[in-house]
């Protein structure tokens, strides 16, 4: 794996670096979903490696199936994936894209588990304040984890709040066993 994202990392910080210079950085973001997409397909991919299939057919079939407008530095980056090999490395380079974006914009994802499921109002409730915690804006992603007993666990980056009943229980008990 970390083969694979050594080898996109270069192409997502190119198609980056135009991106933020053209500041075309949402629409970078959405047309390289839509590849990205394209490229997972499993009818594209058996297409991608059909040794009988030549650069410029496999770029002009796989440029017909993008829907949103593509302009000449679009289908020029599509060329040069297919001539290095690389058309199916859209996926990691969509993901890596999206992360340098956030990291330009000051956005951060955070993970948050929570006991139970969040209404739209907590989660934007939540957000605001992570987002002047972390002084920065803030992508939340939820997920459930009954274990937790109550309250939630946000992680960002490398840094984890833990407000977790279960937490604050394993808390004490390392409390408790010290002080014996």
């Amino acid at each position: 794996m970390a083969e694979i994202i050594t080898i996109a990392r270069p192409y997502a910080k190119a198609v980056f670096e135009l991106a933020v210079e053209k500041n075309e950085l949402g629409k970078w973001a959405d047309r390289l979903a839509e590849m990205a997409a394209i490229a997972e397909n499993a009818d594209m991919r058996a297409v991608m490696i059909n040794p009988t299939m030549n650069d410029n057919s496999l770029a002009e079939l796989f440029l017909s199936m993008v829907k949103s407008p593509i302009d000449d530095s679009a289908k020029n980056f599509i060329h040069v994936l297919i001539h290095n090999g690389r058309l199916g490395l859209l996926p990691q380079i969509h993901s890596m894209f999206v992360e340098l974006k956030d990291a330009y914009e000051g956005i951060a994802e955070a993970d948050v588990v929570s006991a139970f499921p969040i209404s739209d109002a907590e989660l934007s409730t939540l957000a605001a304040t992570l987002e002047k915690h972390f002084k920065r804006k803030i992508k939340p992603a939820v997920h459930v984890d009954k274990e937790l007993i109550g309250g939630v666990k946000v992680i960002v980056g490398d840094e984890v709040l833990d407000t977790s009943v279960r937490a604050q229980l394993q808390s004490m008990a390392v409390a408790l066993q010290s002080s014996f």
